[in-house]
């Protein structure tokens, strides 16, 4: 059998594989019943479809041909290293300088993984982003945390 496109054959690798694993961290947990899921219900089913999809595309990658087999180039190391150290970053400051101060210096610091964003583009993106989080986690889903540094 003949790989006839590189990049989707990885992607479902990675589908299936992230599926798989998922699916063994949800059996830690309570599974319940359809009436009445556990906490285990969700993420269990969501790693199932997560391990179909991959499947369905693998089985893609290995029948559709693609033009010049659809390779994978070079790793992008700079823009993975950026945002993983981005996040880092963004939870040790959050308890720190808040949810205001710390959503916005996330945003800056991933949008140098990139050279298609300039700075006003992240600017706004950080503004909107910061609202839309203030919104969904402190509004709607009334969790308790910091949005103003803890010298204020």
């Amino acid at each position: 059998m003949r790989i006839k496109s590189e990049r989707d054959f990885w992607s479902g690798v990675l589908f299936i594989a992230t599926g798989i694993g998922f699916g063994i961290g949800a059996n830690s947990y309570s599974l319940g019943s359809s009436a009445r899921p556990g906490p285990g219900y969700f993420p269990l089913m969501l790693s199932v479809l997560m391990a179909i999809l991959g499947a369905i595309v693998l089985f893609k990658a290995l029948t559709i041909e693609t033009e010049g087999g659809d390779r994978i180039g070079a790793f992008a190391w700079r823009p993975l290293l950026v945002v993983v150290l981005s996040i880092m970053v963004f939870g040790f400051l959050l308890p720190r300088l808040g949810l205001f101060v710390t959503v916005p210096i996330l945003v800056v610091l991933v949008s140098l993984a990139t050279t298609e964003f300039g700075w006003l583009g992240s600017l706004v993106t950080a503004a909107v982003l910061t609202l839309f989080s203030w919104l969904v986690f402190v509004v709607g889903l009334k969790l308790v945390m910091p949005l103003y540094p803890a010298v204020l």
